[in-house]
This record gives C-alpha cells, sequence and structure tokens, in this order.
C-alpha cells in the first residue's frame, strides 16, 4: 500500500528524560520545520520518562499554547522503550517518525523521509552515513552492529537506531506486539512492509550530557541478542557436545593404553584445577545464558503494564 499522494498528517514520537538543557533548541528546530513545510499537517509528541529536571514542565508550558505539541508524563521511570512503545500507542498521524530528543539525529532530515515515504515505502530506515562518538561509547557501537547482524536470526540493518518513519498500518502491527523485552530496530524489521532508506550524518549531542549510560546501552544490546537471536542457546550446546566429544575421546585414549599395558601418567594438581575450572566456568555461563532467556519470558508472563501515565497534555 503506497502513500497518499499529499500524507495529511504526520507525528513525530520523542521520549525525554532529563533533557532540559536541549529541549529549547529542540522544540525551537521542530517549530521551524513545522512552519517550513505547510503542506504537512505536523504535530510532536514528547513522552517524558520520569524526568527529574524541568523537561515537562518545558514541554507542557509549549502544548499548552501550541496545539501541534504534546505531551505525556510517566509515573516513574520505565526506560526509553516503553517510553517509545507509548508513544507509538497514542500517535495519531498517517504517518509517524520516531526520534531521540539530543538532536544527534537532526530533525531536518524528517521532510526526505516523508518524501520517501510519498514515494511508496511503508517504512523508512535512516541509516547513519557517519557519526560522531569517540572512545568506549563508539568501540561498543560498532561493535555491537558488527556482531548483532550476524547473530541475528534474520536480517537487520546495521547503523540504523530508533530514527525512522513508519506509516500507521506498520504502526498498528508494531501496536499488537505485546513483548515487554523491546528492541526497537529489530521488531521495526520483523513487522516488514515495504521498506526504503535515508542516509544521514548523525551529530554531536546538542547539550547536555547523554542519559542511556554504558550499562543501559549494554541491557539495551542484550534485548536485541536474546529477543532476535537463538544463537546464544545453540553455542550452549555446540559447546557441550565438543567438551563431551573431548571428555569421550580421552576415556578412549587412556583405555587403549590400559589393556596394552601402557603407563598412566598420573594427572598432577595443575592439571585437574585447570579442567575443573573450564568445566565449571562453562556450565556457569550456560547457566547465565538460561537465566537471561528465563527472566524475559518471567516478565512476559507476570503481564505487568510497560508504563503508567500520570498525566497528558495538549492530546485533545
Amino acid at each position: 500500500m503506497s502513500a497518499p499522494a499529499t500524507p495529511s498528517s504526520v507525528t513525530i514520537v520523542i521520549p525525554i528524560f532529563n533533557e532540559e538543557e536541549v529541549l529549547p533548541e529542540l522544540l525551537a528546530r521542530l517549530t521551524k520545520l513545522f512552519d517550513g513545510n505547510p503542506a504537512v499537517h505536523w504535530d510532536a509528541l514528547l513522552v517524558d520518562d520520569g524526568s527529574r529536571d524541568r523537561s515537562a514542565a518545558l514541554v507542557g508550558a509549549l502544548a499548552a499554547k501550541d496545539p501541534r505539541f504534546g505531551l505525556i508524563e510517566f509515573s516513574r521511570n520505565f526506560g526509553f522503550q516503553a517510553a517509545l512503545a507509548a508513544g507509538l500507542a497514542h500517535a495519531k498521524g498517517d504517518a509517524i517518525v520516531t526520534m531521540d530528543a539530543d538532536l544527534q539525529d537532526p530533525p531536518e532530515c524528517i521532510p526526505a523521509m516523508v518524501a520517501k515515504w510519498r514515494e511508496g515505502s511503508e517504512v523508512v530506515r535512516a541509516v547513519r552515513h557517519t557519526r560522531q562518538e569517540t572512545g568506549v561509547r563508539r568501540l561498543g557501537m560498532d561493535l555491537f552492529h558488527g556482531l548483532f547482524g550476524r547473530v541475528a536470526d534474520f536480517p537487520i540493518e546495521a547503523n540504523t537506531g530508533t530514527f525512522g518513519l513508519m506509516n500507521r498500518a506498520a504502526v498498528d502491527a508494531l501496536n499488537r506486539l505485546p513483548e515487554r523485552s523491546r528492541f526497537f530496530p529489530g521488531l521495526r524489521t520483523w513487522v516488514g512492509f515495504t521498506t526504503g532508506e535515508v542516509l544521514y550524518d548523525r551529530q554531536e549531542r546538542a547539550a547536555g550530557q547523554p542519559q542511556q549510560t554504558l550499562g543501559k546501552l549494554l541491557r539495551y544490546a542484550l534485548d536485541g541478542v536474546f529477543s532476535f537471536s537463538y544463537l546464544p542457546l545453540r553455542l550452549l550446546t555446540y559447546v557441550g557436545g565438543f567438551v563431551s566429544c573431548v571428555g569421550f575421546a580421552l576415556g578412549c585414549f587412556f583405555i587403549v593404553r590400559r589393556l596394552l599395558g601402557i603407563e598412566i601418567a598420573q594427572t598432577g594438581f595443575t592439571t585437574l584445577v585447570t579442567l575443573v575450572l573450564f568445566l565449571g566456568g562453562v556450565q556457569l555461563i550456560g547457566i547465565g545464558v538460561l537465566g537471561e532467556y528465563l527472566a524475559r519470558v518471567y516478565d512476559e508472563v507476570k503481564q505487568r503494564p510497560a508504563y503508567l501515565i500520570k498525566r497528558k497534555t495538549g492530546l485533545g
């Protein structure tokens, strides 16, 4: 299904958490985008994920004056993916753009996504041509994107993140997915639909400090791996089979030597400790991998809501 010749409405969904320093510029650039493209009916839905600064107050004040802006406030911090899910559930546009609040993903690229949608793409992925991160964060992101495409059970485009556009049918399909451990780029790929791409250069953060700590990024990466790959479980099977084969081969070796009357050297303390630690390590890793999958199953079984909304502003 292709998009209409002139899109009637586009909603921009943006999760925010302690983004007081960057919000004035973000809101100003969104307003400029809306005013500069009057052929599209724009609105922006910002989801406050339990911020402890004045983020909600800044957005709420603008939403009270400009009906193109809306705000959802959570009762506490539920996480970026929960905020994104809430925004998608409440977005009303014919097309929905998702992006971060830090302006590393420039809103000036959104008209190119809308144009790609008008050409017939139902999902438009923003693919990073270059990025400005350096140091440990850059190394970790490069390693993740390099490895994730190899371990995932179906192809997921590298160098993509939250930034992108989905039409109403794709968003409705995504909203029907009930899982709580969400990895948005993977889910966006999983639902399918006709896909287009827009290249862009990822910018430096406009202001403030990153709210995604290395620990949160690591948990996010694990959610991606354990939600879209059975390879860790398969590796346990392969390792177990390999260790068993080695043990069987060694047992046969020593039996043959005994039958031939060849003296068997006594196993030293170092060898024994090494074998015990190696096998114990393999077993603990296996238990840890099983625990990651089991924890996610436990979260799904509890059926707790992914988020709780405290207040809505500017949503009619």
